[in-house]
């Protein structure tokens, strides 16, 4: 069986990588993918593949993103954090999904359904489902508060008045546009699924912006940009160098 790996964090491939390799020993591994670009080249060259592995949130983007620029007719299982809508547009369109950290047992369940049922059907059943599961979640309905604990008492955030999210250390914090700070429930991974991707964008592993705080964005070393936002932040507000793609298409949209 040929398998395809998308995933942008490499404990995660390496750990998706070894479960398989332990589930069963026809597998082969034909490439490790990290991002949305990599992703649409590879499946363009017409490869050989029976299986794809595909991580939501990208180094460039999200994985959704691929289906709109290439077809996919191969059979897909996803690897999540948790999302509820997302999780409902999963079983809706009987694709199935994995919650990371990944349980070897769920995995094993995985792709014996793919063994199946999966390899039974017509390519183009999958291309219908994945259309019908981008459709369902081009219209998911995104957050419109964030819950913030205030000492024993919980309260929330309206999403229009986040500048943006950051975290520090394990916790993760919002700021307003009037430089009030929450601490919240979530984490950033979560809230990248989460908070609607046209208005807030995540430009490296520590903070998300709301596209309304960028105040000035100027080009940095190595390819890079460096953000001016509203509240003024002392934490390093630099663009890493495999979202800058992203962050300027999301910019100029």
């Amino acid at each position: 069986m040929q398998v395809l790996i998308i995933e942008d964090e490499t404990p995660a491939a390496d750990r998706l990588t070894s479960l398989l390799k332990h589930v069963s020993g026809d597998i082969t591994i034909v490439d490790r993918l990290d991002s949305v670009e990599s992703s649409v080249r590879f499946l363009q060259s017409a490869k050989p593949v029976d299986l794809v592995f595909m991580d939501i949130q990208l180094a460039d983007g999200i994985s959704f993103d691929i289906f709109q620029q290439t077809s996919v007719l191969m059979p897909v299982i996803f690897t999540t954090a948790f999302d509820q809508y997302t999780l409902k547009a999963f079983k809706v369109n009987s694709i199935d999904y994995l919650l990371k950290p990944v349980d070897e047992k769920e995995l094993r369940q995985a792709i014996e359904k793919f063994r199946q049922f999966y390899q039974k059907e017509n390519d183009y059943i999958f291309q219908e489902k994945i259309i019908k599961l981008v459709r369902d979640m081009n219209s998911t309905r995104y957050r419109e508060r964030l819950l913030i604990k205030r000492g024993q008492q919980l309260s929330y955030l309206k999403i229009n008045s986040t500048a943006y999210c950051y975290a520090d250390g394990k916790l993760c914090y919002a700021m307003d546009f009037n430089g009030s700070r929450f601490l919240l429930e979530n984490n950033l991974a979560q809230l990248e699924e989460q908070l609607n991707p046209d208005h807030f964008f995540r430009i490296n592993r520590n903070i998300m912006v709301n596209i309304e705080a960028v105040k000035k964005v100027h080009t940095w070393l190595g390819g890079r940009l460096k953000l001016e936002i509203l509240p003024a932040t002392t934490m390093e507000t630099i663009v890493s160098r495999e979202r800058v793609n992203g962050f300027k298409e999301w910019l100029g949209q």
